[in-house]
């Protein structure tokens, strides 16, 4: 299996037993080229973990990987990523099933030569639909304000669904906090600030479409937000940074 693997889809999880069942199903469903899913957890007592061993039987390329470099989402990636054996690497959240339709898309961009492809829910026919009303709003403005103080070049620099070439990770050196999916945003502007080739895929998300707790909260995530939106705004602006490329996936609508 390793030798044919193209693409990685890397999971991180806490506590995703009711949405990974329906995950891993649409996947294998859409999925068609060569991949593994990565679903990497914390805890051993993750109720994630007995609801992916009762399926692997059925799905084989998925695979269990224990995060044991520490806590939270980053160290997650990192522990991912070190067990991958695809070319190409896709972050995917264990609860939003809208994304999938686009990750034929964000492959089509790697094979023309981008090296980092970022999906949008703020432009080019994208919608965000559910999950917080405060966070949904501080994500939509916080993108526009970095757009337009920094010159990042991403609509949605915040989103979590995001795909990149393995070769290229070591060039984004992680540096954020365990607090959410902040590391997300880190990446999105490191690569710009790398001078990588960047792509956007609109998609259409709708958070905790069948269950389960987010772990949103204004406090400690804004703070590590600010603290890298103050970052990309002396490291970005000035810049030359061109457009990523786009593709527009056809269940896609645009008004």
């Amino acid at each position: 299996m390793k030798g044919n693997v193209k693409l990685t889809i890397l999971i991180p999880v806490r506590n995703e037993g009711v949405n990974i069942p329906v995950m891993l199903r649409v996947l294998e469903a859409v999925v068609e080229a060569p991949h593994e899913v990565l679903v990497v957890y914390d805890s051993p007592d993750d109720d994630t973990v007995p609801a992916v061993k009762a399926m692997q039987g059925k799905y084989p390329n998925v695979r269990l990987v224990e995060n044991r470099l520490g806590l939270g989402v980053d160290n997650a990636i990192r522990a991912g990523v070190a067990a991958s054996a695809g070319e190409y690497i896709l972050i995917f959240a264990a609860d939003e099933v809208g994304p999938v339709l686009a990750i034929e898309d964000m492959m089509t961009l790697l094979d023309d030569g981008c090296d980092l492809v970022s999906c949008t829910r703020y432009a080019h026919g994208g919608r965000r639909l559910g999950g917080s009303l405060v966070g949904g709003l501080l994500s939509r403005v916080g993108n526009r304000m970095l757009m337009l103080l920094s010159g990042s070049s991403f609509t949605d620099s915040t989103t979590g669904i995001k795909m990149f070439r393995k070769s290229i990770f070591d060039k984004i050196r992680l540096e954020s906090k365990p607090v959410g999916w902040v590391v997300v945003f880190e990446i999105a502007i490191k690569a710009q600030a790398a001078g990588l080739k960047l792509g956007e895929v609109p998609i259409i998300s709708i958070d905790r479409l069948y269950g389960g707790k987010s772990t949103f909260s204004v406090g400690p995530w804004l703070s590590e937000y600010l603290k890298w939106f103050i970052w990309a705004v002396r490291n970005l602006r000035g810049r030359s940074i061109p457009t990523p490329k786009l593709r527009i996936p056809k269940t896609t609508i645009v008004e």
